[in-house]
């Protein structure tokens, strides 16, 4: 039903960069004994109820609930899941048709039928989390209910772009039994229908996954279970892949793990590693309410003298590239707007851009970054970042750090002139580069009252399910925040999955919004 660009597809898809010879025989067929898959990360969830997270907790959500429609591997376009058949039902794509599995339950035994599915869409909008996952359905005006196997989702305003709003696991089916309607479920356990269940958690440290005798779904389940583990920091992670440990890494892998592990000693420890395409973005957020920050020119100043290629080579090893656009290379739309429009870095460009604002000394600036979401090297980023403006001689930069929860709750209060972030998609379209960040409630905490962008450009994008016909209206929304520059781009990333020679199925086992499906991941039997 949606047709995607080539460039879209190639963006989800994985190749697989062996660090070994030989070859293995892989099965699926997992035996009773066979031990637990250790995965590696350093983002552990900030909740377990997903009308709360718009962040990496996604990536528990994926494999332990379910959704109605889900990506499958390899693919950019949402397919049922658990539903039988979904379809618009109008031309206008306001009405959004699902049809559930039969005897589908949750892991407690309980039915999970379609007063459930909307149950779990009404409570996110009903409890509304600031900064969660209500911003997600915008479009939706009311969920309707015919019997117990079919829902219909009835849009306020055309959204082509639903379906995959859908697939998100923030629309994860929750048990209105253990999910209040109105408040979020406490404690650390987890009631769903996806591949596998969650039988123990441990705050930021662990969770165990195993098999979901109760699931019926698209997910082929290649391992009985998955322990995954959350670390503080990459160097304590790789340590522990080194060590034999844990068994695969994925979010978290500094440049310098990347380059160890394409080397010959990543070969000779027994150790393999996946790289493919990925739309990770890296982005700094100009606060609207600070003295400084709020000035179109010192903006415009900083985005003349970032040097992106300095940040990608110095602290990141050339395993990312520098980023000019919101929306990354390849996804529809995309464009090198901000190289466009200032060029090279220049001090002498940033300097008149400040005089002639009146500015003639030092600008004061802040600038915040979380040390433990996006790995370690995040410190050596905002420390090039800083050498980079002050070198200028134009500002004055002081750079703070916080773990993720503190940081995301001064950020969400305003507290902080200019702070980084990274996005990985919620899912493979170019809007999801642009309008979650935009509006009086957005991602970012911020408002970011654009209506060109919310009230036309957005609009008259979900009007067109091929997805590859909406280029110029993503090209105008770029174009405006390239003049605003109250977002700057840095750099664009890469996947990369390390994992023992042991393991098989890391090529398969990201989707298209860089999530991992771990049912995918599997041991080699026999080498």
């Amino acid at each position: 039903m949606f047709n995607r660009t080539r460039s879209l597809q190639a963006a989800a898809a994985l190749a697989s960069i062996s660090l070994l010879s030989g070859c293995g025989l892989v099965t699926s067929d997992s035996s009773d004994e066979e031990q637990n898959i250790v995965v590696g990360t350093t983002s552990a969830p900030s909740t377990l109820d997903p009308a709360a997270a718009w962040d990496g907790s996604w990536e528990l959500y994926r494999n332990v609930y379910q959704t109605l429609v889900s990506f499958p591997t390899g693919s950019a376009t949402p397919e049922p899941d658990a539903a039988e058949a979904c379809e618009f039902t109008d031309e206008s794509n306001t009405a959004y048709h699902c049809k559930l599995r039969e005897g589908l339950k949750f892991s407690d035994g309980d039915t999970l039928d379609a007063k459930a599915v909307k149950h779990s869409i009404d409570r996110i909008r009903k409890i509304g989390v600031k900064g969660g996952p209500e911003g997600l359905l915008s479009s939706l005006d009311r969920v309707e209910t015919q019997g117990d196997l079919d829902v219909t989702f009835h849009l306020g305003k055309s959204d082509a772009t639903f379906p995959f709003v859908l697939a998100t696991p923030a629309m994860s089916i929750v048990d209105p039994k253990e999910y209040p309607a109105d408040a979020l479920r406490k404690g650390n356990s987890i009631t769903g229908s996806g591949p596998y269940v969650m039988d123990s958690y441990k705050d930021d440290q662990s969770a165990e996954l195993t098999k979901n005798p109760n699931y019926k779904g698209a997910a082929e389940r290649k391992n009985n279970g998955v322990t995954i583990r959350y670390f503080q920091d990459s160097a304590a992670m790789v340590s522990a892949l080194q060590k034999k440990e844990i068994d695969v890494t994925f979010r978290g892998l500094t440049a310098q793990d990347v380059v160890d592990l394409q080397g010959k000693q990543a070969n000779q420890q027994g150790l393999q590693l996946v790289e493919g395409a990925g739309t990770e973005i890296r982005y700094l957020v100009f606060n609207p309410k600070d003295r400084w920050a709020k000035n179109p020119a010192v903006r415009k100043a900083v985005a003349q003298v970032i040097d992106r290629g300095a940040i990608a080579h110095n602290v990141y090893k050339d395993t990312v590239e520098p980023l000019y656009s919101m929306v990354p290379s390849g996804v529809a739309g995309h464009t090198t707007g901000f190289f466009d429009k200032y060029g090279k870095p220049s001090a002498d460009k940033a300097k008149s851009i400040l005089s002639d604002a009146g500015i003639d000394k030092p600008v004061p600036l802040t600038l915040w970054y979380t040390t433990d979401r996006y790995g370690s090297v995040t410190k050596p980023e905002f420390e090039e970042i800083k050498r980079q403006l002050e070198s200028s001689g134009l500002f004055d930069v002081t750079i703070e750090g916080r773990p993720w929860k503190q940081f995301e709750k001064g950020f969400r209060g305003g507290e902080y002139p200019v702070f980084g972030r990274g996005w990985f998609p919620d899912f493979p379209d170019p809007e999801n580069f642009i309008a979650p960040f935009v509006g009086e409630r957005n991602n970012l905490g911020t408002p970011y009252a654009s209506p060109r962008i919310t009230d036309q450009l957005l609009p008259q994008s979900r009007r067109e399910t091929d997805r590859g016909a909406v280029v110029e209206e993503f090209e105008q929304a770029q174009d405006i925040l390239v003049d605003d520059a109250r977002l700057l781009p840095l750099w664009q990333g890469k996947q990369f999955v390390a994992a023992s020679e042991e393991i098989a199925g890391g090529e398969r086992a990201l989707d298209p919004s860089t999530i991992m499906m771990m049912w995918e991941l599997s041991r080699k039997t026999s080498w």
